[in-house]
């Protein structure tokens, strides 16, 4: 039964319509006379988050003062510390959700002043879905006659579409502006407690709705039944469901064959939990999907399980697949395709190619032509390891990008862990002892108290690259992206099975010796792990995401196991295949610097852990820090920092008093450019920062 509904609506200011507009990507998206706007999450359709404006530049970014700020502390029955949102401009107003009932609101673009907010009260459905708080934010749809639409996801799992002028839900659209993602799904979801639900955004195209979906982490599934994650197309005028693509294919269904033993039939997941991307002129669609049911492990799934982990390609109007590829064969990694493609017209060898790149939580960008799926580079599949798990199914090979190069590190030897001093590194080589390591793709083990522990995997279950994705300078076709280097250890025990028939869950032997009260390891997996990541590790406490799925790094005396940078931004030439530069992102954390062990060494700049999303202008690459620090000022806090994006070479940075946890964006209104940034963390409740230079 639907739960009673809470709207608040404060009157709203009016305000023009506005035409969509674009970064104008060779021919991608419709270029408008409102070049300054910022009218979808990835800045366009084709999740460039590029921005042509330059009045804020090298040489005056330092210069950057606060334009206005807006909190959520009243917008929810408790602080947020998460807050992960971009917001839109559109016609001069600000959109964005925040708060732990994902309110929306509607900002003045110069003052920041609310014009208007909406909010959902769900009731049970809100409090027992798997994706909840903020959201990462909403869309934008017009008709282009001055009817304009503002279309979202609760936490619920139901789509909303409100007049964007005065907040109030379109009538006309759904049921009282409302569409319930839990029905029309062919399968059967339990309205209050099924398991599905979602952060990112809609993606809107020639008045189509693509929308995706999202589960909680799958380290310790409590089931091997479970929803499935398929992907809708609605009509942005009415809410009627006009397709659905099954990622898990079904009775006779193209793909079904490579699910054995019937599993198709009750695995789940194997969604699209990140942002999705549409190339307009094409009519298509393109979904990075996760994995399905069971991040670590897989044998209740046998096959290579079609579409898990793959890019998938679909007709805009129809929802039928055009082509895919598989990134990862029977995934058991939870390498899940986290962030949206880009989309890039490039030139390689004098032959033009309307591309699509993919960064992905392995370190890779796939890179293909979005027009029939073929990679630009050869990706071969080459023999990788076997693993023993019980009932395990392993996929004799796996792909391999030969180009551009992984832009972080990939799988985990003696030669990466820590060596600032000879007693750190023979104390990280007895810890390592303890545990399997190897190249990308080494399988999962069975966690022995004895040996090995766990596998230590690097990139780590969180990336790599994440959800933030990467951004595009379309002129020069270089690509900028954050990738954290932190190894997570991956552990398996037999699951109890009075709480799951799964087989095996992430976990960690604990001494047999112990008493039995000692328990079995957290929901982290290695000793140290768990929730919010390796206690001591630089830019653990705001890590982005909460739960560390798949565990924190491992310390050495409080300091992280392998060697710095821990965080970095990387610029990668889509018509060479070539890494243009890279740079450590971030200040080196306190406990690094202030470390007695470390004492009279010098140490370079290390970056920062964390999940950090990049804004590419006309002359910057923008990013933020992703934890606190004493910053050179003496204050604690964080920075947003510019690049000079052509060298890598930091030009500017201004304080901000908690961390960067929501990618950036830009906008120009009333001659005046401004920044926006989402932070948040531990201590420091949700809020939306807004920047300018002085008058």
């Amino acid at each position: 039964m639907m739960q009673r509904k809470l709207r608040l609506i404060v009157p709203a200011l009016a305000i023009c319509s506005a035409c969509l507009w674009t970064a104008g990507l060779l021919g991608q998206g419709k270029a408008t006379d409102k070049p300054g706007e910022w009218t979808t999450y990835g800045g366009d359709l084709a999740s460039t988050r590029y921005s042509p404006l330059d009045q804020i530049n090298a040489g005056n970014f330092n210069k950057l003062e606060v334009a206005w700020r807006f909190k959520a502390d009243n917008l929810g029955p408790r602080p947020e510390f998460n807050y992960q949102g971009t917001p839109l401009m559109v016609g001069g107003i600000v959109y964005t959700t925040i708060g732990t009932r994902r309110a929306v609101v509607a900002l003045d673009a110069a003052t920041g002043e609310m014009i208007w907010m909406h909010s959902e009260n769900e009731g049970k459905r809100g409090e027992a879905a798997p994706r909840q708080l903020s959201g990462r934010g909403l869309s934008y749809w017009t008709d282009g006659r001055g009817a304009a639409r503002i279309v979202y996801v609760t936490p619920g799992y139901q789509m909303v579409a409100l007049d964007a002028k005065t907040g109030i839900p379109v009538t006309s659209f759904g049921k009282n502006g409302i569409v319930d993602l839990k029905t029309e799904d062919d399968q059967v979801v339990d309205l209050i407690t099924g398991e599905i639900g979602l952060h990112a955004t809609p993606i809107i195209a020639k008045d189509v709705i693509v929308v995706g979906a999202a589960h909680l982490a799958g380290g310790n599934p409590k089931s091997k039944i479970h929803e499935k994650g398929f992907i809708r197309g609605y009509d942005a005028r009415t809410g009627k469901r006009l397709w659905i693509f099954h990622t898990i294919p079904q009775a006779g269904e193209f793909g079904n064959n490579t699910w054995e033993k019937d599993s198709w039939s009750y695995t789940g997941n194997a969604g699209v939990w990140a942002q999705m991307t549409i190339d307009e002129e094409l009519g298509m669609v393109y979904l990075p999907v996760e994995l399905p049911t069971g991040d670590y492990y897989g044998g209740n799934r046998p096959g290579a399980g079609l579409f898990g982990e793959s890019l998938v390609a679909l007709d805009l109007k129809t929802g039928v697949r055009k082509w895919h590829f598989q990134f990862v064969h029977h995934g058991m990694w939870d390498f899940d395709i986290p962030c949206a493609p880009i989309l890039a017209d490039i030139t390689v060898d004098g032959r033009k190619i309307k591309a699509i790149a993919q960064p992905t939580k392995q370190n890779w960008l796939y890179v293909f032509d979005r027009t029939n799926g073929k990679p630009v580079w050869p990706i071969e599949e080459r023999p990788v390891a076997k693993g023993d798990v019980p009932g395990e199914w392993y996929s004799p090979t796996q792909p391999f990008v030969t180009k551009p190069p992984a832009y972080d590190r990939q799988g985990v030897s003696i030669d990466d862990l820590i060596d600032f001093t000879p007693e750190l590194r023979a104390e990280a080589l007895k810890t390592v002892s303890r545990y399997k390591i190897g190249p990308l793709f080494t399988p999962p083990v069975v966690s022995n108290f004895n040996g090995p522990l766990a596998m230590l995997m690097m990139p780590s279950s969180v990336g790599g690259a994440n959800w933030q994705g990467g951004s595009l300078d379309p002129e020069t076709n270089i690509l900028y992206i954050y990738s954290q280097t932190n190894p997570s250890a991956i552990g398996l025990v037999p699951a109890d099975p009075a709480r799951s028939d799964f087989g095996y869950v992430q976990g960690t032997a604990r001494d047999p010796n112990a008493p039995a009260a000692g328990g079995r390891g957290g929901r982290g997996g290695a000793p140290g792990g768990g929730r919010g990541g390796a206690p001591g590790a630089p830019g653990a406490a705001a890590e982005g995401g909460g739960r560390a799925e798949g565990g924190g790094g491992l310390t050495i005396q409080g300091l992280p196991i392998v060697k710095p940078p821990y965080g970095r931004i990387t610029a990668i030439d889509l018509n060479k295949g070539e890494i243009v530069w890279q740079i450590a992102h971030g200040e080196t954390a306190d406990n690094v610097k202030n470390h007695p062990a470390l004492k009279g060494l010098d140490i370079p700049r290390t970056g920062r852990l964390g999940r950090v999303g990049v804004l590419t202008t006309k002359t910057l690459t923008i990013a933020g820090d992703s934890g606190v620090f004493t910053t050179p000022n003496g204050q604690r806090g964080a920075m947003l920092r510019a690049y000079d994006k052509a060298a890598g070479k930091e030009v500017g940075a201004v304080y901000i008093p908690a961390p960067q946890t929501g990618s950036p964006m830009t906008y120009m209104y009333n001659g005046k450019q401004y920044v926006t940034v989402s932070i948040s963390g531990p201590g420091y409740s949700a809020e939306l920062v807004a920047f300018k230079l002085p008058n």
